[in-house]
């Protein structure tokens, strides 16, 4: 791990400010994944900000019936608490999907937000990765992609977003509130957080440098029953080949949200009015531009059956 010097903010602006003017600076809470990249050199930051002092650690009601989240919220935390496993059920399924109780421990709401996409050659510094060097290629598109995207990527990236939590608040509507170095907030709708590759695929979201994340707030509950199902090679601490965020609402429609198979939640609102003809006219839409590698192709029939298996399970509740 490189020499790093370290601090903590004493308010949200003044971290925002510190990191938009110091070269190199990251923002660290649980570190649950900047600390592994750093242990390997692919993330090489040569200032970290502690954000943890921030009082950015409630979850809050909003006058308008939603939920404020805090985005240094643990994992844990957030899982466990009454309102939102009572309202928000997918959410609290998803993050007990992911990871281990000690890992859920530590990582923050934020945190899980800003994952970096996961591919087995971004993590090995011996191959050409554009997400970590940009410009070297990309080794994944030749080499092994089982477990990578099959929409959405493109020449210079076919990596996945590896959050659960992410997904589900995908298909719940969630907006992220940041700060700049200016005290400047604005609220970015989920659906708009995380970038597609395109010839960029370093640049994972749409925050720019220095921004700081402060909370996520969900609407109002829609109600009807939520159901998560995540497909992974072993029961435990892996990420999702699939994985379904589902809530079937009172009157009939449905939303879905997909993980596991593009650099980003992947939902496709037009697509969810052919949920009540079944799973395969509403995969149809959600892949219509699917561009599958031999190797990840079998993700095109397993999102329908585990959308399949979603929606049934549902039903019979």
């Amino acid at each position: 791990m490189k020499e790093f010097t370290y601090e903590r903010a004493a308010s949200s602006q003044e971290a925002a400010a510190k990191a938009q003017q110091t070269r190199g600076a990251k923002f660290i809470a649980g570190g649950t994944n900047l600390l592994d990249l750093m242990k390997l050199e692919i993330e090489t930051p040569r200032h970290l900000i502690d954000v943890n002092g921030l009082g950015l650690d409630k979850i809050e009601n909003t006058e308008g019936g939603g939920i404020r989240i805090g985005a240094s919220v643990r994992n844990t935390t957030l899982a466990a608490d009454m309102r939102i496993r009572r309202d928000y059920g997918v959410l609290s399924r998803a993050l007990l999907a992911g990871a281990s109780g000690q890992l859920r421990n530590k990582a923050t709401t934020a945190g899980n937000l800003l994952q970096r996409t996961r591919c087995p050659y971004f993590y090995d510094t011996h191959q050409p990765c554009n997400k970590r060097s940009p410009g070297s290629g990309c080794a994944a598109i030749e080499g092994v992609s089982r477990q990578l995207a099959v929409i959405g990527s493109s020449e210079a990236c076919i990596a996945t977003n590896p959050s659960d939590m992410a997904v589900a608040m995908r298909v719940l509507d969630a907006q992220i509130e940041t700060v700049d170095d200016k005290g400047q907030t604005r609220k970015i709708p989920i659906a708009e957080f995380h970038r597609l590759p395109g010839d960029t695929p370093h640049i994972e979201t749409t925050l720019t440098p220095g921004e700081l994340i402060t909370a996520v707030t969900l609407p109002p509950p829609v109600g009807g029953t939520h159901i998560y199902r995540k497909v992974r090679d072993r029961a435990s601490y892996a990420f999702a080949l699939v994985s379904v965020a589902a809530i079937l609402q009172r009157d009939g429609t449905g939303r879905v949200a997909v993980g596991g198979i593009a650099h980003k939640p992947w939902r496709v609102e037009a697509a969810e009015a052919e949920l009540p003809k079944g799973a395969k006219p509403f995969s149809a839409g959600l892949l219509a531009d699917a561009k599958p590698t031999n190797a990840s192709a079998f993700k095109l029939p397993l999102v329908e059956r585990t959308v399949a298996a979603a929606m049934n399970e549902m039903r019979q509740r």
